[in-house]
């Protein structure tokens, strides 16, 4: 059981961890199937924006009516992350050589102080637009660095984790 003091941890927006994964064909029972995961320093864009329909009714001088319109969203961008292959970057060559409909879902995981998994977005049907290295370095470690991930997507929803806040 938690302490009050535990409960109370302030989310870190640094601690957190991105899954990359292939989703299966519609008719599928298998989940998405993970092809690369990464940790971020920080990710900008998590945001999506409805333009509302505007409705002039003939008759009706005193306002407009709304309706719901389209939705658009931001370009996700990850910073300063590190992987463990180089799925990253081949997925970047394969839609800028015309793969364009190689679309990935794309989960970020917030971590608290004590590295539990709190709340996730995930990321529908994205595409990178841009990818950038990070420097090299003779004395790094085995792992892959990524300066800069640029995502494209088509949907963004936030889901809590088990036991995580909302």
């Amino acid at each position: 059981m938690a302490t009050p003091a535990q409960e109370s941890l302030p989310l870190i927006p640094f601690r957190f961890n991105v899954a990359f994964a292939e989703t299966p064909l519609s008719g599928s029972k298998k989940g998405p199937v993970v092809i690369c995961r990464g940790a971020f320093s920080e990710c900008t864009g998590l945001e999506a924006t409805m333009e509302p329909r505007i409705i002039r009714e003939g008759g009706r001088n005193y306002g407009t009516i709304l309706r719901v319109g389209r939705v658009s969203f931001a370009t996700v961008v990850l910073k300063r992350g590190i992987t463990d292959n180089r799925e990253l970057a081949k997925w970047f060559q394969q839609v800028a050589l015309g793969g364009y409909t190689y679309r990935l879902q794309v989960t970020i995981t917030v971590q608290d102080a004590s590295d539990t998994d709190k709340l996730s977005w995930v990321l529908q049907r994205a595409m990178p637009v841009k990818y950038k290295a990070a420097d090299l370095n003779a004395a790094a470690s085995g792992s892959v660095g990524v300066e800069e991930l640029h995502l494209v997507h088509e949907g963004l929803h936030e889901v809590p984790v088990d036991g995580g806040a909302t």
